[in-house]
């Protein structure tokens, strides 16, 4: 494949900053856990094992093979079977207590190759790599005798440490050197011009993912044009792509680095995010809620912060209202059943929203969906589990009803209002937050005198 040689020659060569020298104290290195469940594929195929093999040999890495008996039906990627391959994932990360996880299933003369981490789908998800992102190598590259080009190994490598989701500063310090060390190796590295053509997008791909793992925060405009450069190679090849899921992935990433450079980069914030808001749009068309609902509702979080964003820099109402209906989306597919921690972190954003809209259009009715949205999210905030977030909360909805009852000159609302206030005050002074109790026994004044005007 001479084009991809030529393409990662002129996009990570040219880059100066990565010759930089390496300084880490590898003494200190953090194991990342990895775990290689057994491939989908022929009987007499070790590709899992092989895998698992060329894994073991880069830095910072503890692979383990899972070779347990499972059935892996979901791994064809039905609609229908998602949820249990998202969950099956997330107990076998938790019970290895492992970073990433990786699966491999056999199409045709193909093995397809997924990550997943723990924190996949949750709002504290820091990765850029999609479950759905799909990185394929040629099936017979795993049978004995055969030889695994370097360069396949290393883009794997990556997809790896792309997956991991760090916890502290120490793990994102160490994630961005092991990709900057992943980089520069790809960039001297030409033995995966032997894959077909066909091979292309996916390789674009995944080279992009692992740049924009590594420069999403550094605020250059050089290394957001190359990252760009290597979706639209992707795309430019997109009729080598057989499945509409792999286009989608390919737009979120381009909507995941306009989002990036617009909050990191100075320079016309705005157009970064109106193409962010783009290009997510855009991946909603092929990760459709119906098939891809776990991506659509997950784009539709992001959306509805890039709207509430433009709201806040243009004043749009409009962009307000979209916000709501995009978190409203998301709400549908992470519902308190399957997802009940992300499904509060919805409920609250969608309280705050509502709030302002309400507010904003003076409308009874949005201002009370904006409390229903609020004490939704202490289903899960609850006053024994978390006592300080669940007492702002209880203020939140004290000030919602103080606006209606001083808008409408109404009684019961203003004295509904203080019992919200004085529920938030207990706790506050049992916690001893004093900048919350100033702020809150403010709002209980505020509250006694409109009522002593009625």
């Amino acid at each position: 494949m001479k084009l991809l040689e030529n393409l990662v020659q002129f996009f990570f060569q040219k880059n100066k900053r990565l010759d930089d020298d390496l300084i880490f104290d590898k003494s200190a290195l953090i194991k990342f856990r990895v775990v290689v469940v057994e491939f989908v594929d022929n009987v007499e195929s070790r590709s899992g094992e092989i895998i698992a093999q060329k894994l073991r040999e880069k830095e910072a890495l503890d692979v383990l093979y899972f070779d347990e008996i499972f059935a892996k039906d979901f791994l064809n990627f039905d609609a229908r079977n998602l949820f249990d391959l998202i969950d099956k994932g997330q107990s076998i990360l938790e019970n290895l207590q492992a970073d990433v996880l990786i699966w491999g299933y056999r199409e045709a003369d193909k093995i397809r190759i997924n990550f997943q981490n723990a924190k996949q789908y949750e709002k504290d998800d820091n990765a850029f790599i999609s479950l759905m992102d799909s990185f394929y190598i040629p099936a017979d590259l795993t049978l004995q005798g055969q030889v695994f080009p370097p360069a396949l190994a290393n883009l794997l490598y990556g997809g790896v440490v792309c997956a991991i989701n760090p916890h502290n500063k120490e793990t994102q310090i160490q994630k961005k050197y092991l990709l900057k060390k992943i980089i520069q190796l790809l960039s001297q590295d030409n033995s995966a011009k032997t894959l077909a053509l066909e091979y292309l997008p996916y390789v674009m791909n995944l080279l992009g993912i692992i740049y924009l793992s590594y420069a999403y925060d550094r605020g250059e405009g050089q290394d957001y044009k190359i990252v760009k450069n290597l979706f639209d190679t992707a795309l430019k090849h997109q009729d080598l792509i057989k499945n509409p899921v792999h286009l989608g992935c390919i737009y979120n990433h381009l909507g995941q680095l306009y989002d990036a450079s617009g909050e990191y980069s100075p320079k016309k914030p705005i157009n970064h995010l109106k193409n962010a808001i783009s290009y997510f749009r855009y991946a909603q068309k092929y990760l459709t809620k119906y098939n891809n609902p776990y991506d659509y509702g997950y784009i539709s979080y992001k959306l509805a912060h890039l709207f509430f964003k433009f709201w806040r820099q243009k004043e749009d109402v409009q962009a307000l209202r979209d916000a709501v209906f995009q978190l409203r989306e998301a709400e549908k597919i992470y519902t308190y059943a399957l997802f009940p921690e992300f499904w509060a972190n919805i409920q609250g954003d969608l309280a705050h929203m509502l709030s302002l809209l309400g507010r904003f259009s003076n409308s009874e009715d949005i201002s009370e969906l904006a409390i229903a949205c609020y004490k939704n999210r202490q289903k899960v905030v609850t006053e024994k589990r978390k006592p300080f977030e669940w007492a702002q909360i209880q203020m939140n909805i004290g000030e919602i009803y103080y606006y209606l009852g001083k808008n409408a000159q109404d009684k019961p609302l203003l004295e509904e209002a203080l019992e919200y206030f004085h529920d938030a005050l207990f706790v506050f002074e049992n916690l001893k937050k004093e900048e919350e109790i100033k702020k809150v026994s403010g709002d209980i004044a505020r509250t006694q005198h409109n009522l002593n005007l009625l």
